[in-house]
């Protein structure tokens, strides 16, 4: 009698249905936890990434497994909340169901909090050879590339070639473009022990910004600091400069100049996950889908899209897509369903700005919070000591805090391995020869990789 009422007690509950598990996904299902409903949440990773930490695995800084956590370890203990890893393939909001490769599963509320992935802007070739940080697979293989092509440049004799070896290209100056390149020029810094044979002198590291400033977003005085930090650690900072193609060996600027380079990393912009396009409704720029104020969908109330997918208008503003606004927003909407359910009334939305961070180097970093301005080094502790409470598990913490301190005190990387665990390059040009470099054999030595490396400055 009592696993029967059981079993009927459950087919009265309600589903929600999370789809992703960023953190706009991983804070609804926690507001939604022992609260009367069913929740499935859906991912096609089984672990939660902490993306803004993906450069540090790129730079050789933290082991990947740091900077992810499995779902399931999210979630454990928390009632009515179960996990399957899967991917959609269809959003039907009129029958209140969605696809995925396994099954039709339907809901009572569905939360799609699915992010994002880089915006190439149409430029094909840049698609093809540039390297980007979405993924953790990116990150290893971005990681990967880096080492390889100082393995190649230590007994590359043509000084044409190991010049552009070791040229990077790193196009868009906010946040992940700016930490990467700091990033990268400390990691330079320690490969220059692991190689003497090499003159890190010959590395260069470019960065390409379209627009007139360094970190967009903050005030002028931030950037320009930024621009000065990174300057002094060997970094050119090309300003009101975009990049029309790539070939494998080289960079195409809008002017026409070339930076021979076989490393391109883009950092330039993101769109809405390619989920976005399965949901039938109108789109904003970049793909993004507009919400109402409760983060619902335009007709179909109980359906929300949160995070770096939606294009939430707020106060005349459009909220970006940083990971505050999907905590905030996966907070907010798990209130409005239990609200919902209880016959409350819900209050107005309202982002509560906390503030953009970006780190440039060891004892480096700007913060700016409510016309609070901060830099140096207590934006910098500042930055560790938040990006160490958004990480997700204790044992994360724990390895990211020992590596972060073994770096500033000895400034080494533990993590310069090279291995297979993610794919090559995305062109065949690029592809990895037995020893782990881009096949450069075939390039002609009339290429402009023998031309003085200064000559595009």
């Amino acid at each position: 009698m009592e696993t029967g009422m059981k079993k009927n007690n459950e087919k009265t509950k309600k589903r929600v249905v999370i789809v992703g598990m960023g953190f706009g996904g991983v804070r609804a299902a926690e507001g939604l936890a022992g609260r009367g409903f069913d929740v499935l949440c859906i991912d096609r990773r089984n672990y939660h990434l902490f993306q803004p930490l993906l450069y540090q695995v790129a730079t050789a800084t933290l082991n990947q497994e740091a900077i992810a956590h499995p779902i399931r370890a999210i979630i454990r203990g928390k009632q009515d909340v179960r996990f399957e890893m899967t991917e959609v393939d269809q959003v039907d909001l009129d029958n209140k169901q969605i696809l995925t490769r396994d099954e039709r599963i339907d809901y009572d509320y569905l939360i799609v909090a699915a992010g994002s992935v880089t915006n190439f802007f149409g430029i094909e070739s840049v698609q093809k050879r540039a390297y980007d940080l979405k993924q953790l697979n990116d990150a290893v293989a971005l990681r990967n590339h880096v080492l390889s092509i100082f393995e190649r440049a230590s007994h590359e004799s043509n000084v044409g070639i190991r010049r552009a070896l070791l040229s990077f290209v790193i196009v868009g100056a906010g946040p992940t473009g700016v930490e990467y390149a700091g990033a990268l020029s400390e990691l330079v810094q320690v490969l220059g022990k692991d190689f003497p044979e090499l003159d890190t002198k010959e590395v260069r590291i470019v960065m390409v910004e379209a627009m007139d400033k360094v970190l967009g977003p903050f005030p002028q005085q931030l950037g320009e600091y930024a621009k000065k930090k990174l300057e002094g650690m060997g970094v050119e900072v090309l300003l009101k400069t975009a990049v029309k193609a790539a070939e494998a060996d080289k960079v195409i600027l809008g002017d026409g100049r070339e930076i021979p380079s076989y490393t391109l990393f883009w950092a330039a912009g993101v769109k809405a996950s390619p989920l976005a396009e399965k949901i039938p409704v109108e789109k904003a720029r970049g793909g993004r889908i507009p919400v109402n104020n409760d983060w619902s969908l335009k007709g179909y109330p109980e359906a929300f899209v949160v995070g770096d997918m939606a294009w939430h208008e707020t106060d005349g503003k459009v909220l970006p897509g940083v990971a505050p606004v999907a905590i905030q927003g996966g907070d907010y909407v798990a209130k409005v369903i239990c609200a919902r359910e209880s016959g409350r009334a819900m209050w107005p939305f309202k982002y509560f700005d906390k503030g953009s961070m970006a780190v440039i180097g060891r004892g480096a970093a700007v913060t700016s919070v409510k016309g609070l301005r901060m830099k140096g080094v207590v934006a910098w502790f500042a930055w560790l000591g938040l990006h160490l409470v958004y990480l997700a598990g204790t044992r994360n913490r724990v390895l990211t805090t020992i590596n972060w301190m073994w770096d500033y005190l000895r400034l080494d990387r533990q993590v310069r391995l090279i291995t297979r665990e993610a794919n090559a390059p995305k062109d065949e040009e690029y592809r990895l020869t037995s020893h782990g470099a881009p096949a450069i054999q075939n390039v002609s030595m009339t290429h402009p990789v023998n031309t003085p490396i200064n000559s595009v400055n």
